[in-house]
């Protein structure tokens, strides 16, 4: 059936007939590789949005086309990219193109280099820095001289597209480079930038075929480690969830860097273990919520794993006569609103859930 279902077969002609479409469009993209340092960069660079190439009337040599995005980095994106090049992590290429003017168009790089030229003239300060914590709220002037140096004469590798390179080609290259690949994803982040055995521990339990069942996701989901994301923020949160200040990323940093040779692994799988057998016990639809078959929100999947661990640890051999409150206003009300970053509303759900589970009336 495969076969009858497959288009006719590509003929000799179709293929050299692409080939030749291949070498003609491939022979429209001359450029050059160059390293600028980072001092060059930002002291070429003007910051400001150029409308045409005919208008430009400024001094700098690399300039910002009208076709680019604004600054859409937050400050924490802006310092964590800081924080590699201080590490001499290797950066991605950035492409730029030679203009009629004499002047050289960014096509990619315009957030990285606009964070480069804020950071130089002091204008960012360093924050929640993930690797080199000791210089959170650095200005660059606050590093000394020696190290300013060094960062300035870093050199980037750039891809200089030729002059005669078309408006629509760089368009189309400024499109396909920030349209293809995805952000990088926390769970992704952590499991290649912490090794060690608690995220081993974490990665083990995030495959544990009774936590697989109970938590029903999406391909796309599962593919990007959201499971790992979900046990990590189990463990972290039934642990700590009363240090917990602001900010779920770095919290959840902090937590497996900090326990990653110290934890305890039998009792950490004990407890996972007698949360997600009480959860397949007690809840009918586990972590997912009952209108969709593949959807675990993390504020309702805190609540259930946090808060029957919780009441566990007070009552190990639980039995809640009382399971209504599941179908609550209330309860929806506490597992509907994100608030992810609130550390009174993550007290409020894990602890409802807790209290109900023991039978305690949550508003006495």
């Amino acid at each position: 059936m495969v076969n009858r279902m497959r288009k006719s077969k590509i003929t000799i002609q179709q293929k050299e007939t692409a080939e030749a479409e291949i070498l003609k469009q491939s022979k429209t993209v001359r450029y050059d590789t160059k390293d600028y340092t980072i001092g060059y960069l930002v002291s070429e660079f003007n910051p400001n949005k150029e409308s045409s190439e005919e208008n430009y009337s400024g001094n700098k040599m690399f300039i910002i086309p009208e076709y680019q995005r604004n600054s859409i980095w937050m400050p924490v994106d802006k310092s964590l990219f800081i924080e590699s090049i201080l590490l001499g992590l290797p950066i991605p290429f950035l492409f730029f193109c030679e203009r009629n003017d004499g002047t050289t168009e960014i096509v990619d790089g315009v957030q990285r280099i606009t964070t480069l030229y804020s950071f130089i003239n002091n204008e960012l300060r360093l924050s929640k820095l993930q690797k080199l914590s000791l210089l959170n709220d650095f200005r660059y002037s606050d590093l000394s001289d020696a190290m300013q140096k060094k960062f300035k004469n870093r050199a980037l590798r750039i891809i200089v597209l030729d002059g005669d390179t078309s408006l629509s080609f760089r368009q189309d290259l400024f499109s396909r480079v920030n349209r293809s690949g995805r952000k990088i994803s926390d769970a992704e982040f952590r499991r290649g930038t912490f090794p060690g055995a608690l995220t081993d521990f974490i990665e083990k339990c995030s495959k544990d075929h009774l936590f697989v069942k109970l938590c029903p996701l999406s391909e796309n989901k599962v593919a990007r480690y959201a499971r790992f994301e979900l046990v990590l923020r189990f463990f972290a949160f039934v642990n700590r969830y009363k240090d917990f200040k602001h900010d779920v990323a770095p919290f959840l940093d902090k937590y497996l860097l900090e326990n990653q040779a110290s934890f305890d692994e039998s009792s950490f799988h004990l407890e996972f273990d007698g949360m997600c057998k009480f959860v397949e016990k007690y809840f009918a639809n586990g972590f997912a919520k009952p209108d969709s078959q593949k959807a675990v929100p993390n504020v309702r999947f805190e609540a259930i794993s946090v808060g029957t661990a919780l009441a566990l640890r007070e009552k190990p051999d639980l039995v809640p006569t009382d399971m209504s409150w599941l179908d609550s206003e209330e309860f929806k009300q506490k597992t509907t609103t994100d608030a992810s970053n609130n550390p009174g509303r993550l007290r409020e759900r894990v602890e409802f859930v807790r209290d109900s589970l023991l039978g305690v009336h949550v508003n006495e």
